[in-house]
């Protein structure tokens, strides 16, 4: 038989204060007896307590329904009635009215009387589907419908509240007659005597059922959200609106050694981005939160182990409201080994044009010319003897010579830089005079002072963006003039081109090629950036900086 001592005034619990919930209670299972630890109590002791709190309903048992409900004094002086059976106030009926409306379960029970004396709501009905009346007939109906997988959480802290007095806050979930799962969310206090003891539990239970419903439905959804970001391919970064890492997938961690714990609540560019590039990442990053839009940039990240990525990203930002900033979501996918790739093929092609336009230019070149000398002499020898067949021989000679002028062009668009120092400078002067004499626009080529670019690859390279810059402002822009500048200093080289045409807005719209994207390739090539823009004068302007170092560009 389980036995219960309950808290006194001599237990610590002064008269007067009836709310006073903290005094510890005392429990005892025969010999034993310990003070209350909420946290330590396991389901057995639990059941214990509770079991003997259902015997003490047991044994005052009424089949009557429940009509005497104890409420609340009209005045907080008065405190709560000394007598047990006291008559109920008058505000009984009003008190009903509103309890009968309120749409939750109102549980009212003595602790040293029979369900008799028990109280609950009629919305018990609509909720599980047993009347007031059957609800209460059994001391233990509320426990025996409690899910299995919650009943030692519940009964753990049931216990802790009957012991030490504590409101009880849960969610658990009850059996409905019919069968259904329903979440309850159950707020409960134990209301004391003014010498101390026990008195009633008086609490209040919400049916949470749709926002539980929610709440997996929503997990769920994260938990596929995870899986899918965890599964793909791609980078998957998200940042707030200062930067920080709010979430980084399996990806990344497997690309940059991180783990997610790791990386959480820092900022990206103190943990990835080499230094250079910093700035030009956090430009982009609030440039993305201002507009909104979506954007596509590259950048290098160094992983744990000091290697670096080039990283092909795209980033949207989440649109922000009166709750939430904007926050930026980055997808970026790993080129690092396309752009070695793509180096290699550009080099090889740049290498393999080199070597035919040598060839054109040194063997069928040279090889034309031998037969243009001896078609000139057979053409003298038969001019002397006044045969008629000189004009024929003239007619050869002039022929072989427009071939080896076509072979010299066709090297040249191959060979454009020669292998000089000086190539790149000679090549872009002689490409400012074609430019003049075919579309009939100033063109000038201006250096101060000498740049020597010694490795071919990276002078055919800025050839080509010069080149390339030229051919897009006479199609798009119409200029007058255009000025292709070069100037270095011991470690930066520039090239810009600059027109006064109607400016880069047409040429955005127009150019629907691979123009801008081959010079911004080349440009990387060779170690360096490019940047087009609008002048303020009018026009477009097109430069490409570039490392001048000579044992650097040598090593390209």
């Amino acid at each position: 038989m389980v036995s219960f001592s309950w808290p006194n005034q001599s237990d610590g619990v002064a008269a007067g204060h009836p709310s006073d919930d903290r005094s510890p209670g005392k429990y005892s299972h025969g010999e034993h007896s310990s003070g209350v630890a909420g946290a330590n109590l396991n389901p057995t002791q639990a059941e214990e307590i509770l079991q003997g709190l259902a015997e003490v309903f047991s044994q005052h048992q009424n089949p009557a329904v429940a009509r005497h409900v104890v409420y609340p004094p009209e005045r907080p002086d008065q405190g709560w009635s000394k007598d047990e059976d006291a008559p109920l106030p008058n505000l009984e009926a009003r008190y009903r009215a509103l309890v009968e409306q309120i749409p939750a379960v109102v549980f009212m029970a003595y602790l040293d009387r029979g369900n008799g004396e028990a109280y609950v709501s009629p919305q018990i009905e609509a909720a599980l589907g047993f009347s007031q009346e059957e609800w209460l007939e059994d001391p233990i109906r509320w426990y025996s419908h409690i899910h299995p997988e919650d009943k030692d959480r519940w009964s753990t802290e049931a216990a802790e509240m009957f012991l030490t007095g504590n409101p009880l806050r849960s969610a658990y979930r009850v059996i409905s007659r019919d069968g259904r799962v329903i979440w309850f969310h159950c707020e409960a206090k134990m209301i004391r005597k003014e010498n101390g003891e026990p008195w009633f539990i008086h609490g209040v239970g919400f049916d949470i059922t749709d926002l539980k419903q929610t709440e997996k439905a929503l997990q769920d959804e994260r938990n596929v959200v995870s899986a899918i970001l965890d599964t793909v391919g791609a980078l998957v970064v998200v940042l707030n609106p200062e930067g920080r890492i709010m979430r980084f997938n399996r990806a990344c961690e497997l690309m940059t050694g991180y783990s997610f714990a790791e990386v959480h609540g820092k900022f990206v560019w103190d943990l990835f981005l080499v230094p250079e590039e910093v700035e030009a990442f956090k430009d982009s990053f609030h440039k993305t939160r201002a507009d909104e839009g979506s954007h596509e940039y590259e950048s290098s990240w160094v992983r744990r182990d000091g290697k670096q990525r080039i990283i092909a990203w795209s980033a949207t930002a989440l649109p922000a409201s009166s709750e939430a900033a904007s926050y930026v979501i980055a997808s970026g996918i790993d080129i690092t080994e396309r752009k070695h790739l793509e180096k290699t093929i550009l080099e090889v092609s740049a290498r393999e044009q080199r070597r035919i336009g040598q060839d054109l230019h040194d063997g069928l070149g040279q090889h034309l010319t031998g037969i243009a000398f001896m078609s000139k002499v057979q053409e003298q020898k038969l001019m002397e003897k006044g045969l008629c067949e000189a004009g024929d021989a003239t007619k050869i000679v002039k022929l072989v010579n427009e071939a080896i002028h076509k072979t010299r062009e066709l090297a040249r668009g191959l060979l454009p830089v020669v292998s000089d120092a000086q190539g790149l400078m000679s090549a872009l002067k002689q490409w400012a005079g074609e430019v003049e004499d075919l579309f009939a626009v100033s063109c000038q080529f201006r250096c101060l002072t000498p740049v020597l670019i010694h490795d071919d690859t990276v002078a055919t390279h800025l050839y080509h963006i010069a080149r390339e810059a030229v051919n897009n402002a006479i199609k798009h822009g119409h200029p007058s003039h255009i000025f292709i500048r070069l100037a270095a200093d011991q470690h930066q080289g520039t090239l810009s081109i600059e027109d006064d045409g109607c400016g880069i807005g047409a040429i955005a719209r127009d150019n629907k090629g691979m123009g801008l994207h081959l010079m911004s390739y080349r440009a990387r090539i060779v170690g360096g950036s490019l940047d087009v823009k609008s002048v303020a004068t009018g026009g477009t302007i097109v430069t490409c900086l570039f490392p001048v170092d000579r044992d650097r560009v040598k090593g390209a």
